[in-house]
């Protein structure tokens, strides 16, 4: 059985809003009437579960004797399989590889491969919906390129969408880096983009869901 735990990122924001909850269901239960109170408990009760599953952060290990697969960072749905020019970083044709992930997904990240950070850059930017094209490069952002042991080089894009107002990236330039290890976490609806080779062997299907640090998307060459 896995075990799940409260993210880090969350535990602050479920404690102020534990707080602020039981002081609002106190002024509630000295000056109003025992029926609204009723309903008062039940919408925090609600409330506070949400938050708790929604940072929710389950124990997770993967292991794999190839080290070119590439491991989904996120739990989610394949929105995008196609190949785009990349103009960020490589500045030539990649294949990409998108997920989303709705409100209900789990919303912490994980390194799709081991390998070494070259790069690792926030970008402000707009929260439009994370399931549209133009999120890639218009909503805020955080970009991770990884170069693989073999010295191939891939682009991870974490992206804030409609809700989504924070991006936490623990990846840092020169950071050694390991697949079971977490890169950050999202607040809320957003998308992870995936950028490899072209010639990589995708594993997975448009509409596929995926578990983050578990599901085999991909393999780059050699």
């Amino acid at each position: 059985m896995r075990r799940i735990k409260i993210h880090r990122e969350g535990r602050w924001i479920i404690s102020l809003t534990l707080l602020f909850l039981l002081i609002i269901n106190i002024v509630v239960y000295l000056h109003l009437p025992m029926l609204i109170l009723a309903v008062n408990v039940i919408v925090s009760a609600a409330l506070f579960l949400f938050l708790t599953y929604f940072f929710r952060n389950p124990t997770r290990e993967v292991e794999i004797d190839d080290e070119n697969l590439i491991i989904a960072p996120a739990d989610g749905r394949i929105v995008v399989i196609e190949p785009v020019e990349e103009n960020e970083y490589f500045h030539e044709k990649k294949l990409q590889i998108s997920i989303f992930m709705s409100v209900f997904s789990v919303h912490a990240n994980w390194y799709p491969i081991c390998g070494k950070v070259l790069k690792s850059e926030h970008h402000k930017g707009r929260h439009m919906a994370a399931y549209l094209p133009k999120s890639s490069t218009e909503n805020e952002r955080s970009t991770v390129v990884i170069e693989t042991k073999n010295k191939t080089q891939i682009l991870l894009r974490q992206i804030a969408g409609a809700l989504a107002r924070r991006i936490v990236t623990y990846a840092y330039k020169g950071k050694e880096c390991n697949i079971n290890e977490q890169l950050g976490f999202i607040k809320f609806g957003s998308r992870v983009d995936i950028f490899l080779p072209l010639e990589s062997k995708v594993y997975v299907q448009m509409g596929d869901k995926t578990t983050g640090n578990e599901t085999i998307l991909a393999r780059i060459p050699k």
